[in-house]
Formats: C-alpha cells, sequence, structure tokens
C-alpha cells in the first residue's frame, strides 16, 4: 500500500477503496495531517505516527494506517503501510468514532464555549458560541480560579488590606470570622465571587474583591471590624496611623516617637488580646525600636536612642522623661 488515488470505480478510486476497506477494519487507524504538507499525522485513537523518510505519502491529508509501530518510549509511532483517503472517506471509514458536541469550560487559560465536530481524537469543525449557558460559563470561570489561583482577580490596595484584616481576626478570634487563606476563599468562591455577565479570563479583573470579601462576614459580626481590627489607630499625638495587618500574627503600628509620648502600653487589638507590634521611628521615620513592651522601652531603650538622636534631630523634642511629656507631630520653632 502506499500509490495516491488512481482511477475510479463505482464512485471510488482503487486507494479510496482500498483505504475504506482498511479504515472500517481499523477505524481508530484513519488519520488527518497535523500541518498542511508534513508527515506527521494524529489517528482517531489519539496516538500520533509519522511517515518515514521519502515516503511517496508525504503531502497527503487523510491516511487509514494499517500498520504502525511504537519503540518503548517513543512518543510517536513509525507508520509502515496506509493507503490515502479524503474526508468524506476517512468520516464513512470511522462513523462509528464521529461525534458532535458542545463545550464550555476552562480550557488553556480562558474559558471556551463552543460546539465541535470530532473524528474520535480528530477535530474537524469547531465554532464559537455566541449565547452559552451562563450557568456553564459561571462553572468554568470557578474552575479557572481553582486551576489558575486567586491572582486570576484585581486585588486593589483596598481588598488586600480588608483581606489581612480579617485574616488577623480569625488568626486571634478563630469562627465565626471567616478564614482568608487561599484554600479557604477558593472553597467558598461561589459565596462572594460575584460574577455577573462575566464570561471571559478578562472578566475576572473587574469582579469587585473587597464587596465579596465582606459578603463572607457573618452579620453576627460583621459590624464589629472596626472594632477588632480598626484599620486606623489614634496616638497621642492626635494622628491616627494606620495598622499594618500583613503578619496575621502580628499587626504593626509604625509611629514617630514624639507622637507615642505619654503612652504607658501599646494598644490592643481583637478585644485586648492582641498587643500591637510598636515600630517606633525615628523623625525621619527610620525605626529606632521595634517592641510590645512600651514601659521598658522607655526606661531602658529610650535614653540611649535620645543620647543619639537628640543632636541630629535639635529640633524635635527629646525630654527626659517621656511617659509624662506632650506628645507631638511639630518640630521646635527655629531660635533667633
Amino acid at each position: 500500500m502506499g500509490g495516491r488515488a488512481g482511477e475510479r470505480r463505482g464512485g471510488l478510486s482503487d486507494d479510496l477503496a482500498a483505504g475504506l476497506v482498511v479504515g472500517l477494519a481499523y477505524p481508530e487507524r484513519v488519520a488527518r495531517v497535523r500541518e498542511a504538507g508534513g508527515q506527521s499525522f494524529l489517528m482517531a485513537g489519539g496516538t500520533a505516527a509519522e511517515l518515514g523518510a521519502g515516503s511517496g505519502l508525504a503531502g497527503v491529508e487523510w491516511l487509514a494506517i494499517a500498520s504502525a509501530d511504537r519503540a518503548a518510549g517513543a512518543r510517536t509511532a513509525r507508520i509502515r503501510a496506509a493507503v490515502p483517503l479524503d474526508e468524506a472517506t476517512a468520516i464513512e471509514a470511522a462513523g462509528t468514532l464521529l461525534a458532535d458536541t458542545t463545550e464550555i469550560g476552562w480550557v488553556d487559560g480562558d474559558v471556551v464555549a463552543r460546539t465541535v465536530r470530532r473524528l474520535g481524537a480528530i477535530t474537524l469543525v469547531e465554532r464559537r458560541l455566541t449565547d452559552p449557558d451562563p450557568a456553564l460559563v459561571r462553572a468554568a470561570l470557578l474552575d479557572g480560579l481553582h486551576r489558575e489561583g486567586l491572582g486570576l482577580l484585581t486585588w486593589s490596595r483596598g481588598a488586600t488590606e480588608l483581606r489581612e484584616r480579617l485574616a488577623f481576626a480569625h488568626a486571634a478570634l478563630g469562627e465565626p470570622w471567616p478564614d482568608m487563606s487561599d484554600e479557604a476563599l477558593l472553597a467558598r468562591a461561589e459565596e462572594w465571587i460575584e460574577l455577573g455577565r462575566a464570561r471571559r479570563r478578562a472578566d475576572l479583573a473587574r469582579v469587585d474583591v473587597a464587596s465579596g470579601l465582606r459578603r463572607l462576614l457573618p452579620w453576627s459580626v460583621a459590624g464589629r471590624l472596626d472594632e477588632v481590627a480598626p484599620e486606623r489607630l489614634p496616638v497621642p499625638s492626635g494622628s491616627r496611623v494606620r495598622v499594618d495587618y500583613a503578619d496575621a500574627a502580628a499587626p504593626v503600628l509604625a509611629v514617630k516617637v514624639q507622637e507615642a509620648f505619654g503612652w504607658r502600653d501599646a494598644p490592643r487589638l481583637a478585644d485586648g488580646r492582641v498587643p500591637v507590634l510598636l515600630h517606633l521611628l525615628s523623625p525621619a521615620g527610620r525605626p529606632v525600636a521595634v517592641t510590645r513592651d512600651l514601659a521598658s522601652f522607655w526606661q531602658q531603650g529610650y535614653p540611649q536612642v535620645r543620647a543619639e538622636l537628640r543632636g541630629r534631630y535639635p529640633r524635635h523634642s527629646w525630654p527626659e522623661d517621656p511617659t509624662t511629656a506632650e506628645p507631638t507631630r511639630r518640630t521646635n520653632p527655629r531660635s533667633r
């Protein structure tokens, strides 16, 4: 076997008639070339196969493969004997493998909604669906999130900080404060991700993540977030300073030393259970101490800080007793 189509007899050429016989015997070996003019084929059964160098069948689009073998560990089979076909005869020969399907799913990083006609593993025709079932599209988007992760969403600063505050509340107080881990959020994705008319990967980036996270809050605690994990805390100077919850076990409040004068204890969060980790800053905003024990710092650490920095920053207040000094955000006026 291996010549090209000859004279037709009874509507089929000799080669097509032979190919039909082979294809009917081995429908899973009906094969189509992967690239026009190439020598690599995909069989209906899903196996890749290649022609040998110099084969007279090079350039044929369809084959009925009578004999092929594959060496141990090889990805493709070697075609030993085959007959050329046309598409109509290939479909007739392997008709038991012909199927029309509607596919809506997450494929290669995006939602695919299409109708597909296949001959086994060989795709014959593919058409995009213009009005796919919204429920199936939603399922595909959720599947994509499970496969590729929450990075498909847009995490604004507000959404990220809200997640961190909720994660702290859960770590400090447990249920009913919701778990904010990736695993927990993905497991409950249908509860908080509002997909609306989303149909593609790009639409996931437009989801309102912050509003979704708030939907996970039970009514019993929804009104207490600002109490348990406030976005900002007042400090003695009158400033309201943002709390950093990036580490759920150790929320950080970074405040300049002069603004903390008069504070005897670090503020506590989560119904008084967790003291904030104070990052006390120089006038230039550089950390000079990290502590949860403010009283100890005033007694032991502050005298050294005062000795080192009051000459460098003479316009700032450096009292001997910071626990009774007036806290301030301002510098001292220049002397004339």
